[in-house]
């Protein structure tokens, strides 16, 4: 009898949580097929990550959900600061209902509404497949780069052992991840793990506290409050030294907790819906690649969740490593592209987990004295002058200098930031968000024509290329007056946003890439200090000599802000 051969894919995602569900996804939505495997059937029923910012929500975007992901969040109100007496310290109120990336600032949700949601999605992508109940037991990596996997995993349900090859693997697998085993990273600690309490209630009354995240700033009992839907409520407890959370989580005690935020609540109104006790670790791993297979989201890094990115840091390892996987395996890129994925990914996910660190120990670190300076010191912060909006702005950082997020120059956008997302008019003047019309690959945004060195290098790349154009002036009325006509206010904000540039090359993850100096005198192009720039990287995306060559595109469109 002839063996059969073992099915070879593309790509294998291990674990369908939100990281390996959003990456199987952008997988598909670059051409590439990807297989699910996940051990459970069904997303876990109990409430785990609650927050994700304007960034994250701008990948569900991309993904395909954030409408149906806006219907069941609830953007968050702010945040107040509080002593162990509950006495309001300092206020910080979110008051713009829409945020640098089109969606609210902060967005309070229940995980296993979003996973489904994403599944949901998943079944739609006619590229993807997720295969329930599989457990995968072992992974053999290539004797060399650019050979397949080997992926062993068992039938749950049969017991029956499959194997498989894969062009690629992506760890998704969490924090006990097995891939980070086989590719033999280990987790570094940024700092001494806590115990922490989390106990999540339904109730159908609403809570009589203010509607916005509450941290108790008590070194004695440190807390954290938050309405995370129309009836869920969220509340973690810092545990003592050697405190068990058996000790805690009696009824009459637990109740006894969070009584400052139910008074008046009757007690059979308040369904606790779980009870669990959680190390906050702040941990990355030192290696998230060996050859083409990856590590992301937990498996990679795990923070304390003092400014809500944990869930967050795995999508966006996913939207950084998709298009760029995407290129290598459809033969667009070579290999060294993908070095890029942890060089980026590594030093962002390590910035945030030290934020984390550093602003969980000035709301709850120190001992008595450190409290009272707190007490003192955060009441006149709240006075501050747009101290709101310095608290409560993103924590995101750029993405650091190299290849593919050069240096800054003055006057420009930086390369490794993220362009803003307002709305802009469609062509019948409906306003559609940025993203909307730039489709999944690159992107040009451009307020002057491009030179025929950046048209070769857009056709390479198969970008597509917008073209703003700022309001003009006019002579009106009788007095000789010059009138500005009204501007579109989602592509005016752009063009300010350029500033000095004539034109910002985005990578397919929205990131600047490059860019190009407006040109001196109206009407000349822009672009060939853009273009001469891109030897330092047009290899990387587009293979040596197809810069230069470039193919057809047709993507052009223009935006107009006014006649």
């Amino acid at each position: 009898m002839t063996a059969t051969a073992p099915e070879h894919v593309p790509v294998v995602v291990i674990g369908a949580g939100p990281t390996g569900l959003t990456a199987a996804t952008l997988m598909a939505r670059h051409g590439v097929p990807a297989l699910v495997l996940e051990r459970h059937r069904a997303p876990y029923p109990l409430p785990r990550a609650v927050h994700l910012d304007d960034e994250v929500h701008r990948i569900l975007q991309t993904v395909g959900i954030h409408e149906t992901f806006g219907a069941v969040t609830r953007p968050a109100r702010g945040m107040r600061l509080l002593d162990g007496s509950h006495r309001v310290l300092a206020e910080f109120r979110r008051d713009n209902p829409c945020g640098w990336h089109g969606f609210p600032e902060a967005n309070m949700f229940d995980q296993p509404e979003l996973e489904q949601l994403l599944r949901d999605n998943l079944a739609e992508q006619p590229l993807v497949t997720l295969r329930g109940g599989m457990e995968v037991t072992a992974l053999t990596p290539p004797p060399h780069n650019g050979a397949p996997v080997r992926v062993t995993f068992r039938d749950e349900d049969t017991g029956v052992i499959h194997t498989l090859l894969a062009d690629s693997v992506l760890g998704c697998d969490g924090a006990g991840s097995l891939v980070r085993a086989v590719i033999g990273s280990r987790m570094q600690d940024l700092a001494a793990p806590q115990q922490w309490l989390v106990v999540d209630v339904r109730c159908r009354l609403p809570l009589p506290a203010w509607d916005g995240v509450h941290q108790i700033c008590d070194p004695q009992r440190a807390a954290t409050y938050m309405r995370i839907g129309e009836d869920r409520y969220r509340w973690e407890f810092r545990l003592h030294t050697g405190e068990q959370p058996e000790e805690l989580t009696d009824r009459q005690r637990l109740l006894a907790l969070i009584a400052p935020w139910t008074p008046g609540i009757p007690e059979d109104e308040l369904h606790v819906l779980r009870t669990a006790s959680y190390t906050f670790r702040a941990q990355v791993a030192d290696r998230w690649r060996q050859g083409r297979i990856f590590l992301l989201g937990d498996a990679a890094h795990l923070t304390p969740p003092f400014i809500g990115q944990g869930l967050g840091a795995g999508m966006r390892d996913a939207h950084n490593l998709a298009w760029k996987l995407a290129r290598v395996l459809t033969g667009r890129a070579g290999e060294t592209l993908l070095d890029t994925y942890q060089a980026e990914r590594h030093r962002h996910a390590r910035q945030l987990i030290r934020t984390a660190v550093a602003i969980g120990a000035v709301m709850t670190g120190g001992g008595t004295v450190t409290a009272l300076a707190r007490n003192t010191a955060l009441p006149a912060l709240s006075r501050l002058p747009g101290a709101s909006r310095l608290v409560l702005s993103a924590v995101s950082p750029p993405l650091r200098p190299g290849p593919l997020a050069g240096s800054r120059r003055p006057g420009h956008p930086r390369p490794g930031t993220r362009c803003p997302q307002p709305r802009l008019p469609d062509a019948d003047g409906t306003p559609r968000l940025l993203d909307e019309r730039l489709g999944e690959g690159f992107a040009v945004l451009a307020t002057a024509p491009l030179s025929p060195a950046l048209l070769a290098l857009v056709r390479a790349l198969d970008a597509r290329v917008i073209h703003l154009h700022a309001p003009r002036r006019r002579r009106s009325g009788t007095d000789g007056a010059e009138h500005r006509a009204e501007a579109d206010p989602g592509t005016s904000a752009l063009v300010r946003w350029m500033g000095t540039a004539g034109a910002v090359l985005l990578r397919p993850d929205r990131v600047v890439l490059a860019t190009a100096a407006r040109p001196r005198r109206p009407g000349t192009t822009c672009g060939d200090d853009l273009a001469a720039a891109s030897a330092a990287w047009a290899a990387l995306l587009c293979g040596s000599g197809r810069a230069a060559e470039g193919t057809p595109q047709g993507h052009g469109t223009t935006v107009t802000a006014a006649e």
